[in-house]
């Protein structure tokens, strides 16, 4: 069973950062891939961001490259580090996890776990 633990967000002003955190325990292994997904009121959940845990690939949406990066580290975190924040940024972030050392993709059904969400409000 893996448990996966998001923190960070908050409101900022447009122009702002925020770093996001999560952090997974149980059954995740080097290779596995952690994400960050977002779904604003009204809208579908939409991929942000995925890295390999302990290095590797590293993917980012389009729609936010350039302002937003992906890390993380051995302890099977992953960071969203959100840059230059827009009101078009405002939704739930969410954290997950594909039990997988191949990229699957995005398709939400390709990640088994999900966090249970940061808000992150940008005015």
């Amino acid at each position: 069973h893996v448990q996966l633990v998001e923190s960070g967000g908050g409101s900022v002003q447009a122009g702002g950062s925020l770093r996001l955190s999560c952090t997974a325990s149980g059954a995740l292994n080097s290779g596995n891939f952690m994400g960050w997904f977002r779904q604003a009121p009204g809208k579908g959940r939409e991929p942000v961001a995925a890295a390999a845990i302990g290095g590797g690939q590293v993917l980012v949406a389009d729609s936010v490259k350039g302002r937003f990066t992906v890390s993380q580290d051995y302890r099977k975190t992953i960071y969203l580090q959100m840059n230059a924040l827009q009101p078009e940024d405002s939704a739930t972030y969410n954290c997950a996890a594909q039990k997988s050392t191949l990229w699957l993709g995005w398709s939400l059904d390709r990640w088994k776990y999900w966090g249970q969400g940061t808000q992150v409000t940008v005015s």
